[in-house]
């Protein structure tokens, strides 16, 4: 950075069709950058020789299916002197490109979910995030690799950041109140964080928050660091690109677009940060390369036009009667980016201070206060409207904007939304039903703050705002003490002649310190959740049956069909088949609203022990769905109950052949989301996530090759082991872990690298019940 100039425009380039959303510098040629855009394409932009302030198109990629949301470089190597460009987007994928062709060299699919945020390190490397949440328990939105080799950094929708080093958690940051955006190295011990709280966080790599920032208004969506290693710029939902000098806010450049999506420092200092209008505006301090001033006047203009609804920043209730008029602004201001409101005739306008010209600038007319409810109709892309609503499709940000005039057919315009940004059509009946429920009496005016997003529910998602705590006492949702999901016997037994899993009485423990003979592991048959009481099932089905939505209620022949197939798997010795119609029955009900569709789930998970169910619903597409919709019931933002289900579930689903192909074929996703349910305080979910873990370990028993799966394994085995307290729970992940390590050595190179022996070694001394000190110490022999 040079001295305290002020930015000033350099230039405006029309440069995408939709939403900037990524940008970054690149290693050829040099000044130049590279866009990303909602468009799908990728744009290298070159500096203009003939034209100082301008940049040029110089190359344009292409090779996602949809949206491109993120960007990094890599370095230039012998292979490829003039680097590489990787790409993320909402097809899941990335993609590496050079400046050679438009199309791909090589595409990276792994992610399940859209792909937002990409970070280059040495030798190639290339660290991504997704809102598959790999890592977290919400989606990722920021990743970065820091200078120090092998560490790396992470922030989430779920409010936190996390440290990694050779795939295990080293550290968790925590501070931030809403969904972590932006992630900025300044050294190899510092970092700072941007977030949806509106706050910029300074961290040491130790733990430490050493400094907060505030400034922004919204959503804070980017950051870049200035080579100083100090001072820093952001953008984000308050439509501004802010320059921070010696930990304070020197300078907000206003834009006339609502989301300022990302930034990038160029290597002459240069600013470039994109936009929701599909522009990418340059800024310079140099006077050689500031704007015309007919260009500067033309930028002036546009953000005079702009229209500032007060509900998407700082402005408040706007009160006509109470502003002053135009001689407000006859006082200067008292910092650069001050904004100031007055009144003229009718209408709110609001003005900034600039230091720089030492004179209030306007960007814009306000529009939404109070006073003026239904005075204003809403500018969006050049044209008024009577609603422009935000459709919230993207965890974690602002949302799609969905303009409507009351003329207009809400059953059309829901059809162009859908069409317009790649929706599925499927969303046709929830987005014309928002536009009819939240129209209803209006005659012009924004929407009301309180509609309900046809996406989300009731209003923006903000990951850990509530959840159900209730615990398994009584019946966690009506409170009734009869039917109580996971009050049946988990197959525990304290210590002496019975089976360490079923009670049966296929074992003898010995009373002596250390067991002489290993009947712990490596256990291959797994472990099943077979008790149940059907009277009880079937009553709560029945009583929830009577108080469901009438659309969703089951006729007397579909409670039917779900008690003839509950009887029929609770009796595993039943001769009898389940029929093709109680199979569909039972998986369409499974979709139950989640208050109330625990008695479901819980036939389902004595059904897929079943053979014939268990080829039926885990077999084919089938067993994908299945599969996703017991990953979305185990969120961790669920129910309890729900959660605990549908882990037992899954356990189940091992029973048939079926089962284990789908469950070795999704361990990634299934084992992640899982391991995130280990913070949930319930004793019955971590048998049943340990249960899950001792499950996969026994099927992957005998298989070296299989060394990533057992890693995952040992990982989850040992952060669970890190807080549950449940001695089953404890006793059934010292199993997993016996099993996975058994016979390998590679697994038990991995389980030594994790710090299991120090970890489990305090297991060693429990004798109530003696089976757990007894397992531990085989363990602790296996991994001498």
């Amino acid at each position: 950075m040079s001295g305290s100039n002020s930015y000033r425009l350099r230039c405006s380039l029309a440069a995408h069709e939709m939403d900037v959303r990524g940008l970054a510098a690149v290693a050829f040629p040099d000044g130049a950058f590279v866009s990303v855009s909602r468009d799908r394409t990728a744009r290298v932009w070159v500096p203009n020789p003939s034209e100082n302030q301008v940049f040029t198109e110089m190359h344009c990629m292409n090779g996602h299916s949809n949206f491109v949301s993120c960007v990094c470089i890599l370095a230039p190597n012998e292979t490829y002197p003039r680097g590489l460009i990787a790409t993320g987007g909402h097809d899941n994928n990335i993609c590496v490109f050079s400046l050679d062709r438009p199309d791909p060299l090589f595409t990276l699919k792994g992610h399940t979910n859209t792909v937002c945020t990409l970070s280059a390190g040495k030798f190639g490397t290339i660290l991504s995030g997704s809102w598959d949440t790999t890592g977290h328990s919400a989606a990722v939105w920021a990743v970065v690799i820091l200078p120090e080799q092998g560490l790396m950094l992470s922030g989430s929708a779920d409010k936190t950041i996390k440290l990694w080093k050779a795939g295990r958690c080293e550290n968790t940051y925590t501070g931030h109140e809403d969904c972590v955006r932006g992630l900025a190295v300044i050294n190899e011990v510092e970092f700072f964080s941007c977030s949806n709280d509106a706050s910029i966080r300074r961290w040491m790599v130790t733990g430490e928050c050493v400094q907060v920032y505030s400034g922004h208004t919204n959503y804070i969506y980017s950051l870049a660091v200035f080579p100083n290693g100090q001072d820093f710029i952001s953008t984000g939902e308050d439509r501004t690109l802010r320059v921070w000098r010696k930990g304070e806010c020197s300078q907000t450049i206003r834009l006339p677009a609502q989301s300022v999506w990302c930034c990038c420092i160029l290597p002459d200092g240069d600013i470039a940060v994109g936009a929701s209008d599909g522009v990418i505006r340059v800024f310079t301090e140099s006077e050689e390369r500031v704007a015309s001033a007919q260009d500067l006047q033309a930028f002036e203009d546009e953000l005079s036009k702009a229209i500032i609804d007060p509900k998407t920043g700082d402005l408040g209730d706007i009160k006509i009667e109470d502003l002053p008029g135009r001689e407000h602004l006859n006082e200067p201001g008292n910092r650069d980016g001050q904004t100031r409101l007055i009144k003229e005739g009718s209408n709110v306008e609001a003005y900034q201070w600039s230091v720089s010209d030492g004179r209030w600038v306007k960007i814009g007319d306000v529009v939404g206060g109070s006073s003026q409810q239904n005075s204003k109709r809403v500018m969006y892309e050049g044209k008024e409207y009577d609603f422009v609503f935000s459709i919230d499709v993207n965890e974690g940000g602002p949302g799609l904007k969905l303009p409507y005039n009351m003329t207009d057919d809400p059953w059309l315009t829901a059809h162009n939304f859908l069409e317009k940004n790649d929706l599925s059509p499927m969303f046709l009946d929830q987005v014309a039903n928002f536009i009819i429920e939240n129209t209803k009496g209006h005659t012009l005016g924004p929407a009301p703050a309180s509609a309900t997003d046809p996406f989300t529910g009731a209003g923006r998602y903000i990951p850990g705002s509530g959840g159900d705590d209730q615990g398994f006492g009584a019946d966690p949702f009506t409170g009734a003490g009869r039917y109580i999901p996971g009050s049946e016997s988990t197959g525990t037994v304290s210590s002496g002649r019975a089976d360490p899993f079923t009670g049966g009485s296929a074992y003898s423990s010995s009373s002596a310190p250390k067991a002489t003979t290993n009947i712990f592991f490596p256990n291959m048959d797994g472990v099943m959740f077979e008790q149940a009481n059907t009277t009880q099932i079937l009553g709560k089905l029945r009583e929830l049956n009577s108080t469901a939505p009438a659309d969703r209620k089951l006729s007397d022949a579909a409670l039917d069909c779900l008690e003839k197939l509950l009887l029929l798997v609770a009796d595993q010795k039943s001769p009898a088949q389940p029929t093709a119609e109680q199979i569909s029955v039972l998986w369409r009900t499974s979709h139950w609203p989640e208050d109330i569709v625990f008695p479901v789930l819980d036939i389902l998970r004595l059904a897929v022990r079943h053979p014939e169910v268990n080829a039926q619903l885990c077999g084919g597409t089938e067993g994908a769905s299945l599969c996703n919709h017991l990953l979305g019931l185990m969120s961790p933002e669920g129910r309890p109950a729900n959660q605990m289900l549908a882990l037992r579930t899954l356990c189940n689903c091992f029973s048939g052949s079926h089962g284990r192909a789908l469950l070795l074929g999704q361990r990634d996703a299934v084992l992640s989301r899982a391991g995130d349910l280990r913070v949930v305080s319930n004793k019955n979910i971590h048998v049943a996530l340990a249960t899950l873990v001792l499950n996969y370990a026994g099927r992957l028993y005998g298989q070296p090759t299989e060394i990533e799966a057992k890693a995952q394994c040992l990982s989850v085995a040992s952060t669970t082991l890190e807080v549950v307290h449940d001695k089953e729970a404890v006793f059934r992940l010292l199993v997993a872990l016996g099993t996975t390590v058994a016979g390998d050595s590679t697994a038990k190179d991995l389980a030594r690298s994790l710090g299991v022996n120090s970890q489990i070694s305090k297991y060693a001394r429990v004798s109530d019940p003696a089976k757990v000190g007894e397992c531990c110490r085989l363990v602790l022999d296996e991994l001498q």
